[in-house]
Parts: structure tokens; sequence; C-alpha cells
């Protein structure tokens, strides 16, 4: 009974941590026990629960008087999350560096083939008018889970992968690609950054593998920053 209970409660950390995400919950708003539990049609018990695990890992916090609020970051939350991302995914690629095989190779150029297409696509589109919306996002999103996530799954290491994915959670969706969609010079440097991981970890060569993935972590985390300052979004 106890194990339901715990994995009903995981289950439902995951899918309002995923809403966070997704930016369903922006920054900032406030997380109703009442609401939640008529949403996720539960009781308010094992919501309760969820959103202590989501505040243990500091996705969303408690104010007198608010109750559950979604975290919004300052920019020493955001640079201190991806110095840790960039020295676990540094860790998971050099693994997978030894371990990657040539269809995961595949995989991770076919990802980059992609993600390479939807930016000049945006580029062009932005060029011909500057007010384009972003509609080849979703491609540009999965391209890029999938090219990192390849090299994740090629690290063999479970608790890493676990660790990584914590490391995303509070950080929604719309406000990443916002930074690094802001124009045409920074998209291509984040994929060239990519081609640079590539051509490491097609070589086998954990410390170049390593080197150019944390470069790449750490500038996408100054990128936000920056953006963010920019645009009044930060505490």
């Amino acid at each position: 009974m106890a194990r339901t209970a715990d994995k009903l409660v995981g289950s439902l950390a995951e899918r309002i941590s995923e809403k966070i995400f997704a930016g369903e919950y922006p920054p900032g708003s406030p997380l109703r026990q009442e609401a939640l539990a008529e949403e996720f049609a539960v009781s308010r018990t094992p919501i309760r629960e969820a959103l202590r695990q989501l505040e243990a890992k500091g996705v969303i916090e408690h104010r007198p008087n608010q109750g559950a609020i979604v975290r919004a970051h300052d920019a020493r939350d955001i640079r201190d999350a991806y110095q840790v991302r960039a020295e676990l995914e540094g860790l998971a690629i050099s693994l997978a560096a030894e371990w990657i095989t040539d269809e995961q190779i595949a995989r991770m150029r076919g990802a980059q083939k992609k993600f390479s297409v939807v930016v000049d696509k945006l580029i062009a589109a932005r060029r011909s008018n500057p007010k384009t919306r972003l509609k080849d996002v979703p491609s540009w999103v999965e391209s890029n889970d999938d090219f990192h996530n390849v090299v994740i799954e090629a690290s063999g290491n479970q608790r890493l992968k676990q660790m990584i994915r914590d490391l995303h959670q509070g950080f929604t969706r719309n406000l990443m690609l916002s930074a690094l969609t802001m124009d045409g010079r920074r998209m291509r440097e984040n994929v060239a950054q990519h081609e640079a991981i590539l051509a490491a970890i097609a070589r086998h060569d954990p410390v170049e593998a390593r080197k150019a993935m944390t470069h790449h972590i750490l500038r996408s985390g100054e990128l936000l920053v920056w953006w963010l300052e920019r645009e009044g979004g930060l505490r």
C-alpha cells in the first residue's frame, strides 16, 4: 500500500513538473492544492506530498499566506544550476565517448541535421519578417532534446540521468526557447557547439567531448541570464 502511495506521489510530482516546464504553470503562479486535486482527480494528500517533493528540488516555494508558488529563478539560481548541469553532462559525455555505439552516433547526427535545418528556416523566416512567430520551435526542441538524450543514454548511468533530469525542472521550456532563439547569430552558435560535441564523441575522445559539452551548457546558461536581464524577467 505504501509503495502504491509513493508511486502516485512521484507520478504527480513529475506531471506537475512537466506542466511547469511546458509553461502551463508560469513562474510566480500559485499552485492550489484544491485545484490540482481536481485537475488530477486525486485527493489533496498526495498533491501535498508531491508539492513537498518539488519544493525539496527547488521547483516551487512556499510563501506565507500564499501557499505553493512556482519558483521564479534569479541570476544566481540559473548560473548555479547550469554550472552543475555542465559538470554532470560533461561527465555523461566522457562516459558516453567510451561506450557510444555507431547507431547512437547516427541518431545524434540525425538530430543535429534536423536541428540545423530548423535553425536555417527560422533565420530565413525572420529575415523576411522579423516578427515571425517561432512556428518550427517544436521541431527545434525535439531535435535538441534528442541530441542530448542520446549522450545521456550512451553514458549508461541511470543515477546521472535522473540528476540531469532533476536539474531541468523549474526552468520553463518557453523561457529557454525565448533566450536561445533570440537571434540568428546565437542560434548558429548553438549549432556550431553541437557540431563540436558530435565531432569529439564520434572520435571517442572523452577529453575534447567533455570540454565541448561543458562550454555549450555554460554558454547556454549565460545566454539565459542575459536574455532574462534584458527582458526584466529576473528578480
